[in-house]
């Protein structure tokens, strides 16, 4: 499937919405936990089984991405937004067969395995692309399809609940949800894989400079700089930090606040997970569109020394003040939505547009490992410290002060961050525009 060439005058902004139609479909991975009371019901789980086809679903994201970067850099956005369609909803309809055969095997390799294919390969698909029509605005381009996955639960996860609610919670009310999904999706999807273009070889209409002026370095290069391993670092720690309060938001404000005169609901509990996950999809836009204008560097020093101050803030404070530890919440979320926006930026500030997309999909493997990480601290610290007696907010503290060094840790490695030494880049960009027709013509 060669890349769709726009034809002339085709409009740069066609390009967004074909990308939020793919984010915004595989965003859906951020709701599953409304599907995990209803499975451990009806197949008689455990919460950590449960789990299980969300944290493969992330760390096949993350593989999938690392290793399927340099086909969809060769194939183009069409060919990598109807892999990841026919992965993410053929995932949803395995599930459902194994819902429906009470076959809990099948959902983890259904929804986990062939799922979390079309997660990593969707989530990268639209980055290059956007990058090479929006040069003069690369933060923003990417925030607003990135800003999609973000915000896909809070579309999924309504949706979801209303038809459990309507099908009901029992295997075959599970497996018609998922069925649903499945269809769903892969029409919603569909629209982005029609609707999507590569610019063509010469300056993209009305988008400034060129994009691919400036120094170039392939993805085979890239993983050889220290650049790159610094932004894994930057963006394995923020993840950490943001990841560890989205996880176990709701049992951690109720868990702060247990003690005092008025405890948190869990109305008020479900309410303060809502309104992360606000933060953490507006956080992408608004972030990454403000790294345009102050620099990547700048913004990331924001989103981990500030970060860190707020979890220091929660950590000596937060139990004493539900405004404080909220706000301070939602900032530490926007910084991780917004890390997650701004770094497909980063690369094509360092590497060029050349094989952003597939640099792009080997750094995401610091989030399958940032998935493991974070909830792991947050989790096992918090079960010693109650297995030790304690209560409250003193389950937490130790973790918090781990986020803070781990923070610190990624303010460190973006302070180390310089441009790419010239031996690792290309001749010359318009070398690289060569190899990249010829790279089209061979896929032709």
């Amino acid at each position: 499937m060669s890349p769709p060439v726009a034809p002339p005058g085709w409009s740069r902004w066609l390009v967004p919405p074909a990308a939020l139609s793919v984010h915004l479909s595989i965003g859906q991975a951020y709701a599953w936990s409304v599907f995990k009371p209803p499975l451990e019901s009806a197949l008689g789980l455990s919460g950590t089984q449960s789990a299980l086809p969300f944290q493969l679903g992330i760390v096949m994201l993350g593989l999938s991405a690392a290793f399927g970067g340099t086909l969809v850099e060769r194939n183009g956005p069409r060919w990598a937004m109807t892999v990841a369609l026919i992965c993410f909803s053929s995932g949803f309809l395995l599930a459902s067969l194994g819902a429906a055969t009470e076959q809990y095997w099948l959902i983890v390799f259904g929804y986990g395995f062939v799922g979390g294919i079309g997660l990593g390969i969707g989530y990268i698909s639209p980055v290059s692309t956007l990058i090479k029509w929006f040069p003069d605005r690369p933060g923003m381009a990417t925030g607003i399809a990135i800003m999609g996955f973000g915000g896909g639960a809070l579309i999924a996860s309504p949706w979801s609940a209303q038809m459990l609610e309507s099908f009901g919670s029992d295997s075959s009310g599970i497996a018609l949800a998922f069925l649903v999904h499945g269809l769903s999706y892969a029409v919603f999807m569909l629209l982005g894989v029609l609707l999507v273009r590569v610019p063509r070889t010469e300056r993209p209409v009305d988008s400034g400079p060129s994009a691919l002026a400036g120094p170039q370095v392939s993805a085979r290069n890239a993983i050889r700089t220290p650049q790159f391993w610094c932004l894994w670092v930057i963006l394995c720690m923020n993840v950490s930090a943001g990841i560890g309060i989205l996880e176990k938001a709701a049992p951690m404000i109720t868990d702060f606040f247990a003690d005092s005169s008025t405890p948190v609901t869990v109305t008020a509990a479900a309410g303060f997970v809502a309104l992360l996950s606000a933060a953490n999809m507006t956080g992408r836009i608004v972030w990454s569109s403000t790294s345009d204008l102050i620099g990547r560097k700048n913004i990331y020093r924001v989103y981990l020394g500030v970060g860190a101050l707020m979890y220091l803030m929660i950590a000596q404070f937060g139990d004493a003040s539900k405004p404080l530890f909220i706000v301070c919440a939602l900032v530490i979320l926007s910084f991780y939505g917004g890390g997650f926006a701004t770094i497909p930026a980063y690369l094509k500030d360092l590497f060029g547009t050349y094989q952003v997309g597939a640099i792009h999909g080997r750094l995401l493997t610091a989030w399958s490992t940032a998935g493991v990480l974070g909830p792991l601290i947050v989790n096992w610290i918090a079960d010693r410290q109650e297995e030790a007696g304690k209560s409250g907010s003193d389950l937490y503290g130790m973790s918090f002060f781990i986020m803070i060094g781990l923070l610190v840790v990624g303010f460190v490695a973006n302070e180390l961050v310089r441009p790419v030494h010239p031996r690792f880049h290309i001749p010359a960009p318009r070398e690289a525009a060569d190899v990249v027709q010829r790279q089209q013509s061979e896929s032709a």
